[in-house]
């Protein structure tokens, strides 16, 4: 199914935030980039934009942008962008001969809306509108400027934003047979009116306009700075977690919602920030290793605020659409390592003032590695049978290989040679399918 985006209008509410509206920033993802991967994660990959105003600056942003995220985009210019939306969507006239969705460029929602709305069946010259019943405590809702909508029995009955008597709101997600190029038209030829809303209007006459509940889905129309505020804030307050322990839901949490809204204002990836959330970790430990008091709590700072940082990688990845299989299980080998270092620091801390370390160090080293090579094989022979296809062999060192070496360096009887030999080993070749998982991904 194709998307069209209406985003032709100059947004001049929001002009200190930008020249153009579509591409505003929120939360380090401009309008326009947001509204199209959020359908994109629905399920919609041919996407129609209709740009006008500064239109040629949108196209050549939105062009870089399809190439980076390898999505479908055909531009539509809509030289007549200062009058009513409708003629922005009557533009794609030519372009689109089946069903399709039609979308607001500045409007933000939840893509389960979506989801849903695409499994409705039109019937011959019909348009399906997604409308929001909480009409009584919408605290997301500027009620002057919002289109409002009369439902009577599923059906539209009037839509405007000057309706006094309504029990629903537009929330922009349509539904939408060709049907609706035609109701333009005869609106503007009868009317006199080029707004979408009097071409549903007029199609509601015939009882051609179905409803569909978006239920309690999210959705705002970014229209000025008071909603741009309030689209900030239920985006970081999406991003709480019900598996989130006390810890994460008082403490980390707070703190990191404040840290990643910066992080998503940078080119910083999800990546980066687990791996500067391992490195601080790997700090820590050395701290413990030197061994006073003044160590020990310094590293036990930088433990708490590496907590912290690893609760940005997931934060930022959800906030500019960046989530990927490869992030999450790289995140995971990577704080694995990191517990594991940690707990080596805590426990050498305790150790006997003297003691020969280097033996427990590549003691620990082996274990680690040995572990992590089985944790990190479940992925990379998964990858290795997606590209190779199953039954074909591929190149893998596993607990065979681990058990062999043990078995020569007890014959050799060069037991610190052979835990030496497996650290090495196995957290090279760990390091290696990290690297084999990222460049597939």
């Amino acid at each position: 199914m194709k998307c069209l985006i209406i985003a032709g209008g100059k947004g001049s509410r929001l002009s200190k935030r930008g020249d153009s509206k579509p591409l505003v920033p929120l939360l380090g993802l401009p309008l326009i980039e947001r509204v199209i991967l959020t359908a994109s994660k629905s399920g919609l990959d041919d996407f129609h934009v209709v740009t006008g105003y500064n239109g040629e600056k949108v196209r050549q942003h939105l062009t870089r942008f399809s190439q980076a995220r390898n999505i479908k985009i055909n531009h539509i210019t809509n030289e007549e962008w200062e009058k009513e939306n409708g003629l922005s969507v009557l533009k794609a006239k030519d372009f689109l001969n089946d069903n399709f969705i039609l979308l607001m460029g500045d409007h933000i929602f939840d893509e389960d809306i979506l989801k849903r709305l695409k499994g409705e069946r039109l019937q011959s010259g019909e348009v399906i509108l997604a409308v929001d019943y909480n009409t009584s405590s919408n605290s997301l809702v500027d009620i002057d400027d919002v289109t409002k909508v009369l439902v009577e029995n599923g059906k539209v009955k009037d839509i405007g934003k000057n309706l006094t008597g309504h029990n629903a709101y537009d929330t922009g997600i349509f539904l939408c047979s060709p049907a609706i190029f035609t109701a333009i038209e005869t609106s503007i030829a009868r009317n006199n009116d080029s707004t979408l809303s009097g071409a549903i209007r007029l199609m509601s006459e015939d009882g051609k306009v179905r409803t569909f509940d978006i239920r309690n889905g999210f959705w705002i129309d970014v229209d000025d700075e008071e909603t741009f505020h309030k689209a900030e804030r239920v985006l970081i307050n999406k991003l709480k977690k019900p598996s989130d322990g006390p810890v994460s839901r008082y403490l980390n949490r707070p703190l990191s919602f404040i840290t990643s809204k910066y992080l998503v204002k940078t080119s910083i990836t999800p990546n980066q920030i687990s791996f500067f959330s391992f490195v601080l970790s790997l700090i820590a430990s050395a701290f413990f290793l030197l061994g006073n008091y003044m160590a020990l709590a310094t590293g036990g700072v930088l433990v708490q605020v590496a907590s912290i940082i690893d609760g940005c990688d997931g934060e930022v990845a959800r906030l500019k659409h960046q989530e990927s299989d490869f992030g999450g299980w790289f995140d995971a080998v990577l704080d694995r390592y990191a517990d594991a270092f940690i707990l080596l620091g805590l426990t050498c801390y305790t150790l006997v003032p003297g003691y020969n370390f280097l033996p427990l160090f590549i003691g620990f080293m082996a274990i680690i590695g040995s572990f992590m090579n089985s944790y990190t094989a479940d992925k990379y022979d998964g990858l290795m049978k997606k590209l190779l296809g199953e039954g074909k062999s591929y190149f893998r060192m596993g607990r065979d290989v681990r058990m062999f070496i043990v078995f020569i360096g007890a014959i050799v009887n060069q037991a610190f040679l052979t835990l030496l030999f497996l650290a090495l080993l196995m957290n090279i070749e760990n390091i290696r399918r990290v690297v084999v998982c990222y460049k597939s991904e």
